[in-house]
């Protein structure tokens, strides 16, 4: 139907996650941040207000876009990200004559490989490949309470909410535009408290999976293993790292397990692309975001351990602040998918 009273409003990021709030505008055809801002929570009490009755996102929302804004925003019509980690998308193909009945067969993919039961899950699909005799569908899915109270929470805080999707679509939206990501991709997203990993070809995630470690683990593991006060050990991981030094080899052992348990998973996720996907194309490059990346010689050693080019990846050069202050460096990688949610141009959510 056409527009004909319909004025595109500007669009606003709006990430919503576990450990946080981050809010971002960008003129796209400029890619010109026009405002930003964030504030930290408390991930057992956004547990409580998304899952209970509390009002403690939403409080922050108003709080965040209140006081906390570098710039300035040009509307209130969000694009909401959700948490990987509680989402879940997955490619899988289907014979052409299934298109009839592809939403029963979406259904079916759901029961058979989510843990929760899909009467409690949004689930949308689309055909992202097609030949002559088979169809590539990418299915996500996600808890119906956690979008409802999310959409919720931002329209208490005189928000509009224009679409909804898992945060993880945005940074692959991001990473194809500055970091190659139109090649095929490994995203592993090392967040605070959880680490989310997915395949990205042809600027669509196509697998995803993740567990509960990050940046802070790290953090935790260091300050065990070298007897350290926490603030000593975040010190430690963020100028040291696995860089080579006279601690390197204290701190390697204190956070490699958990480095392990991530290269287990991320082997994991490349493993079902390749069986059940595309065994013929070969992954090229994996990019690391999120606080963990801030940790010295982590593409490295993803590079060493997988055997494949590895690298943290940094989309800042393309993204203009203009007159704003940027963000501290140690700061930037908690805007990767804000940046990304705010990337999506008006008219495409009418696609």
């Amino acid at each position: 139907m056409a527009k004909l009273f319909y004025r595109d409003k500007p669009i606003i990021g709006l990430d919503i996650s576990n450990t946080g709030i981050k809010a971002m505008a960008i003129d796209v055809k400029r890619w010109l941040v026009l405002g930003y801002g964030s504030i930290d929570l408390d991930p057992v009490k956004v547990k409580e207000s998304l899952e209970g009755t509390s009002t403690y996102v939403a409080d922050n929302i108003r709080l965040l876009f209140k006081e906390k804004i570098v710039g300035s925003l040009p509307s209130n019509h969000v694009v909401m990200g959700i948490p990987t980690a509680r989402s879940y998308s997955r490619t899988f193909m289907l014979p052409v004559s299934a298109e009839r009945t592809l939403k029963d067969a979406v259904e079916i993919e759901a029961d058979q490989y989510i843990p929760i039961p899909s009467a409690t899950l949004y689930i949308d699909q689309e055909i992202v490949e097609r030949d002559k005799k088979n169809l590539t569908v990418l299915m996500s899915a996600v808890s119906r309470t956690i979008v409802d109270k999310s959409i919720e929470a931002a329209e208490s805080a005189g928000l509009v909410v224009t679409m909804v999707e898992p945060g993880m679509s945005a940074v692959g939206r991001l990473l194809t535009s500055t970091e190659d990501g139109h090649l095929l991709s490994v995203i592993v997203d090392i967040g605070p408290a959880s680490t989310d990993i997915a395949i990205l070809e042809g600027g669509t995630i196509r697998v995803t999976g993740g567990l509960a470690i990050g940046g802070n683990t790290f953090t935790l593991d260091i300050a065990k293993k070298l007897n350290v006060t926490l603030e000593n050990a975040h010190q430690l991981k963020v100028l040291n790292g696995l860089n080579a030094g006279p601690r390197q080899e204290k701190i390697r052992s204190a956070i490699e397990p958990s480095l392990k348990r991530i290269i287990v998973e991320t082997r994991r996720v490349m493993r079902y692309y390749a069986e059940r996907l595309n065994e013929d194309h070969k992954i090229e490059q994996l990019l690391v975001v999120g606080s963990g990346s801030n940790t010295p010689g982590i593409g490295e050693y993803f590079t060493n351990e997988l055997v494949m080019p590895a690298r943290v990846a940094s989309p800042w050069q393309k993204l203009d602040f203009g007159k704003l202050p940027e963000p501290a460096k140690q700061f930037r990688s908690r805007y990767i998918t804000v940046a990304g949610l705010a990337l999506v141009p008006p008219r495409g959510i009418w696609k």
